[in-house]
């Protein structure tokens, strides 16, 4: 069986950073609640909050990650044989954004695959990833998360009117992608993916979290765009990533303190620095960046793997967990630098 290396990191952040201050300007959520109550500073959008202006589609930004992944990974885009790429929000149904990447990349002839999926979808697509090498079956790929916001904002719409629960995901949210570039090359420098996991737990449970798709036939009855459910996350997501880790550790035949990093479920500011403190972990240790990038998804894990690559030294370990709250699924990775 084939050694899996992630051997470049690539992630992009659309647009400049928009504050809360700018929030509560669009959408009449108060700045201070929002730094005290979620913790989050700041997020990037495609969309343009002044003009209206959609700068970039979902493809684009998963486009200029992978094109700084394969830069980081010295490889060229003609030495790709496969690509994975797992998102909430697709830029259409058909066809599938990860085939508008290739395009964009030049990539043709090869393996390509689209996992619908919240949060949890970048570790399902980094989970297929490594399978498909480890298995002999290539030698070297693309795996690919992404997120965008842009068809849920309407800035004609009058948003002092909606529920203030509707209301906090404009202030939680942003867009983002990153992407990794996975290969068997055991000559080259990386980190080593030694186990994953990946596993709904979801039967007979209420889903926390529901993204609806908003097409054309949006009428009065339509279902809301997007509903969290807050108190089922709190109370769920913190025991979740503990079992998680727990399980993750046993797996490497780790102890909880010779671990390097950790990266942990990115939820927002203030529940991420909660959640590290349920799982035990020193604040130190944590790769935390969602108070300063928002919640984008797909692309949140991806942000951790770089800053991982840029500190670990060769030796260093690292555990990953993402929650997925939408149907409670658990996901996480057991990597190695060197």
């Amino acid at each position: 069986m084939n050694r899996v290396k992630i051997i470049g990191v690539g992630t992009h952040l659309p647009g400049p950073q928009i504050d809360n201050e700018k929030i509560q300007e669009k959408f009449s959520v108060n700045a201070e609640w929002v730094e005290l109550m979620i913790g989050n500073r700041f997020r990037h959008l495609v969309v343009d909050l002044d003009t209206g202006a959609i700068n970039a589609s979902l493809a684009d930004i998963c486009t200029d990650a992978a094109l700084a992944a394969l830069d980081r990974a010295y490889t060229d885009a003609d030495e790709i044989e496969f690509i994975v790429m797992g998102t909430a929000t697709p830029d259409q149904l058909m066809p599938a954004t990860v085939n508008m990447v290739a395009q964009k990349l030049g990539i043709n002839g090869v393996s390509t695959y689209q996992l619908q999926s919240g949060c949890a979808g970048a570790i399902q697509a980094l989970d297929l990833g490594h399978k498909l090498i480890k298995t002999g079956t290539f030698h070297k790929g693309l795996v690919i998360g992404g997120d965008i916001c842009a068809k849920y904002i309407d800035l004609k719409q009058d948003y002092s009117d909606l529920d203030p629960a509707e209301l906090v995901n404009y202030a939680l949210f942003g867009d983002g992608a990153g992407a990794a570039v996975l290969s068997a090359d055991d000559g080259v420098e990386g980190i080593e993916i030694l186990h994953t996991l990946n596993r709904c737990e979801g039967l007979n449970r209420e889903p926390g979290q529901e993204l609806n798709w908003r097409g054309s036939f949006v009428d009065d009855d339509a279902p809301q765009p997007l509903k969290e459910g807050y108190q089922a996350i709190e109370a769920n997501v913190p025991d979740m990533a503990l079992e998680t880790m727990n399980e993750l550790i046993a797996k490497a035949g780790w102890k909880l303190e010779e671990i390097t990093h950790f990266m942990t479920p990115q939820l927002a500011g203030n529940m991420t620095d909660k959640i590290i403190t349920h799982m035990g972990i020193a604040p130190e240790k944590a790769l935390n960046c969602v108070a300063d990038t928002g919640n984008n998804g797909n692309g949140l894990p991806f942000l951790q793997l770089q800053m991982l690559q840029d500190k670990a030294q060769p030796g260093d370990t690292a555990i990953t967990v993402a929650i997925e709250s939408s149907k409670w699924i658990k996901g996480g990775l057991v990597l190695q630098a060197g």
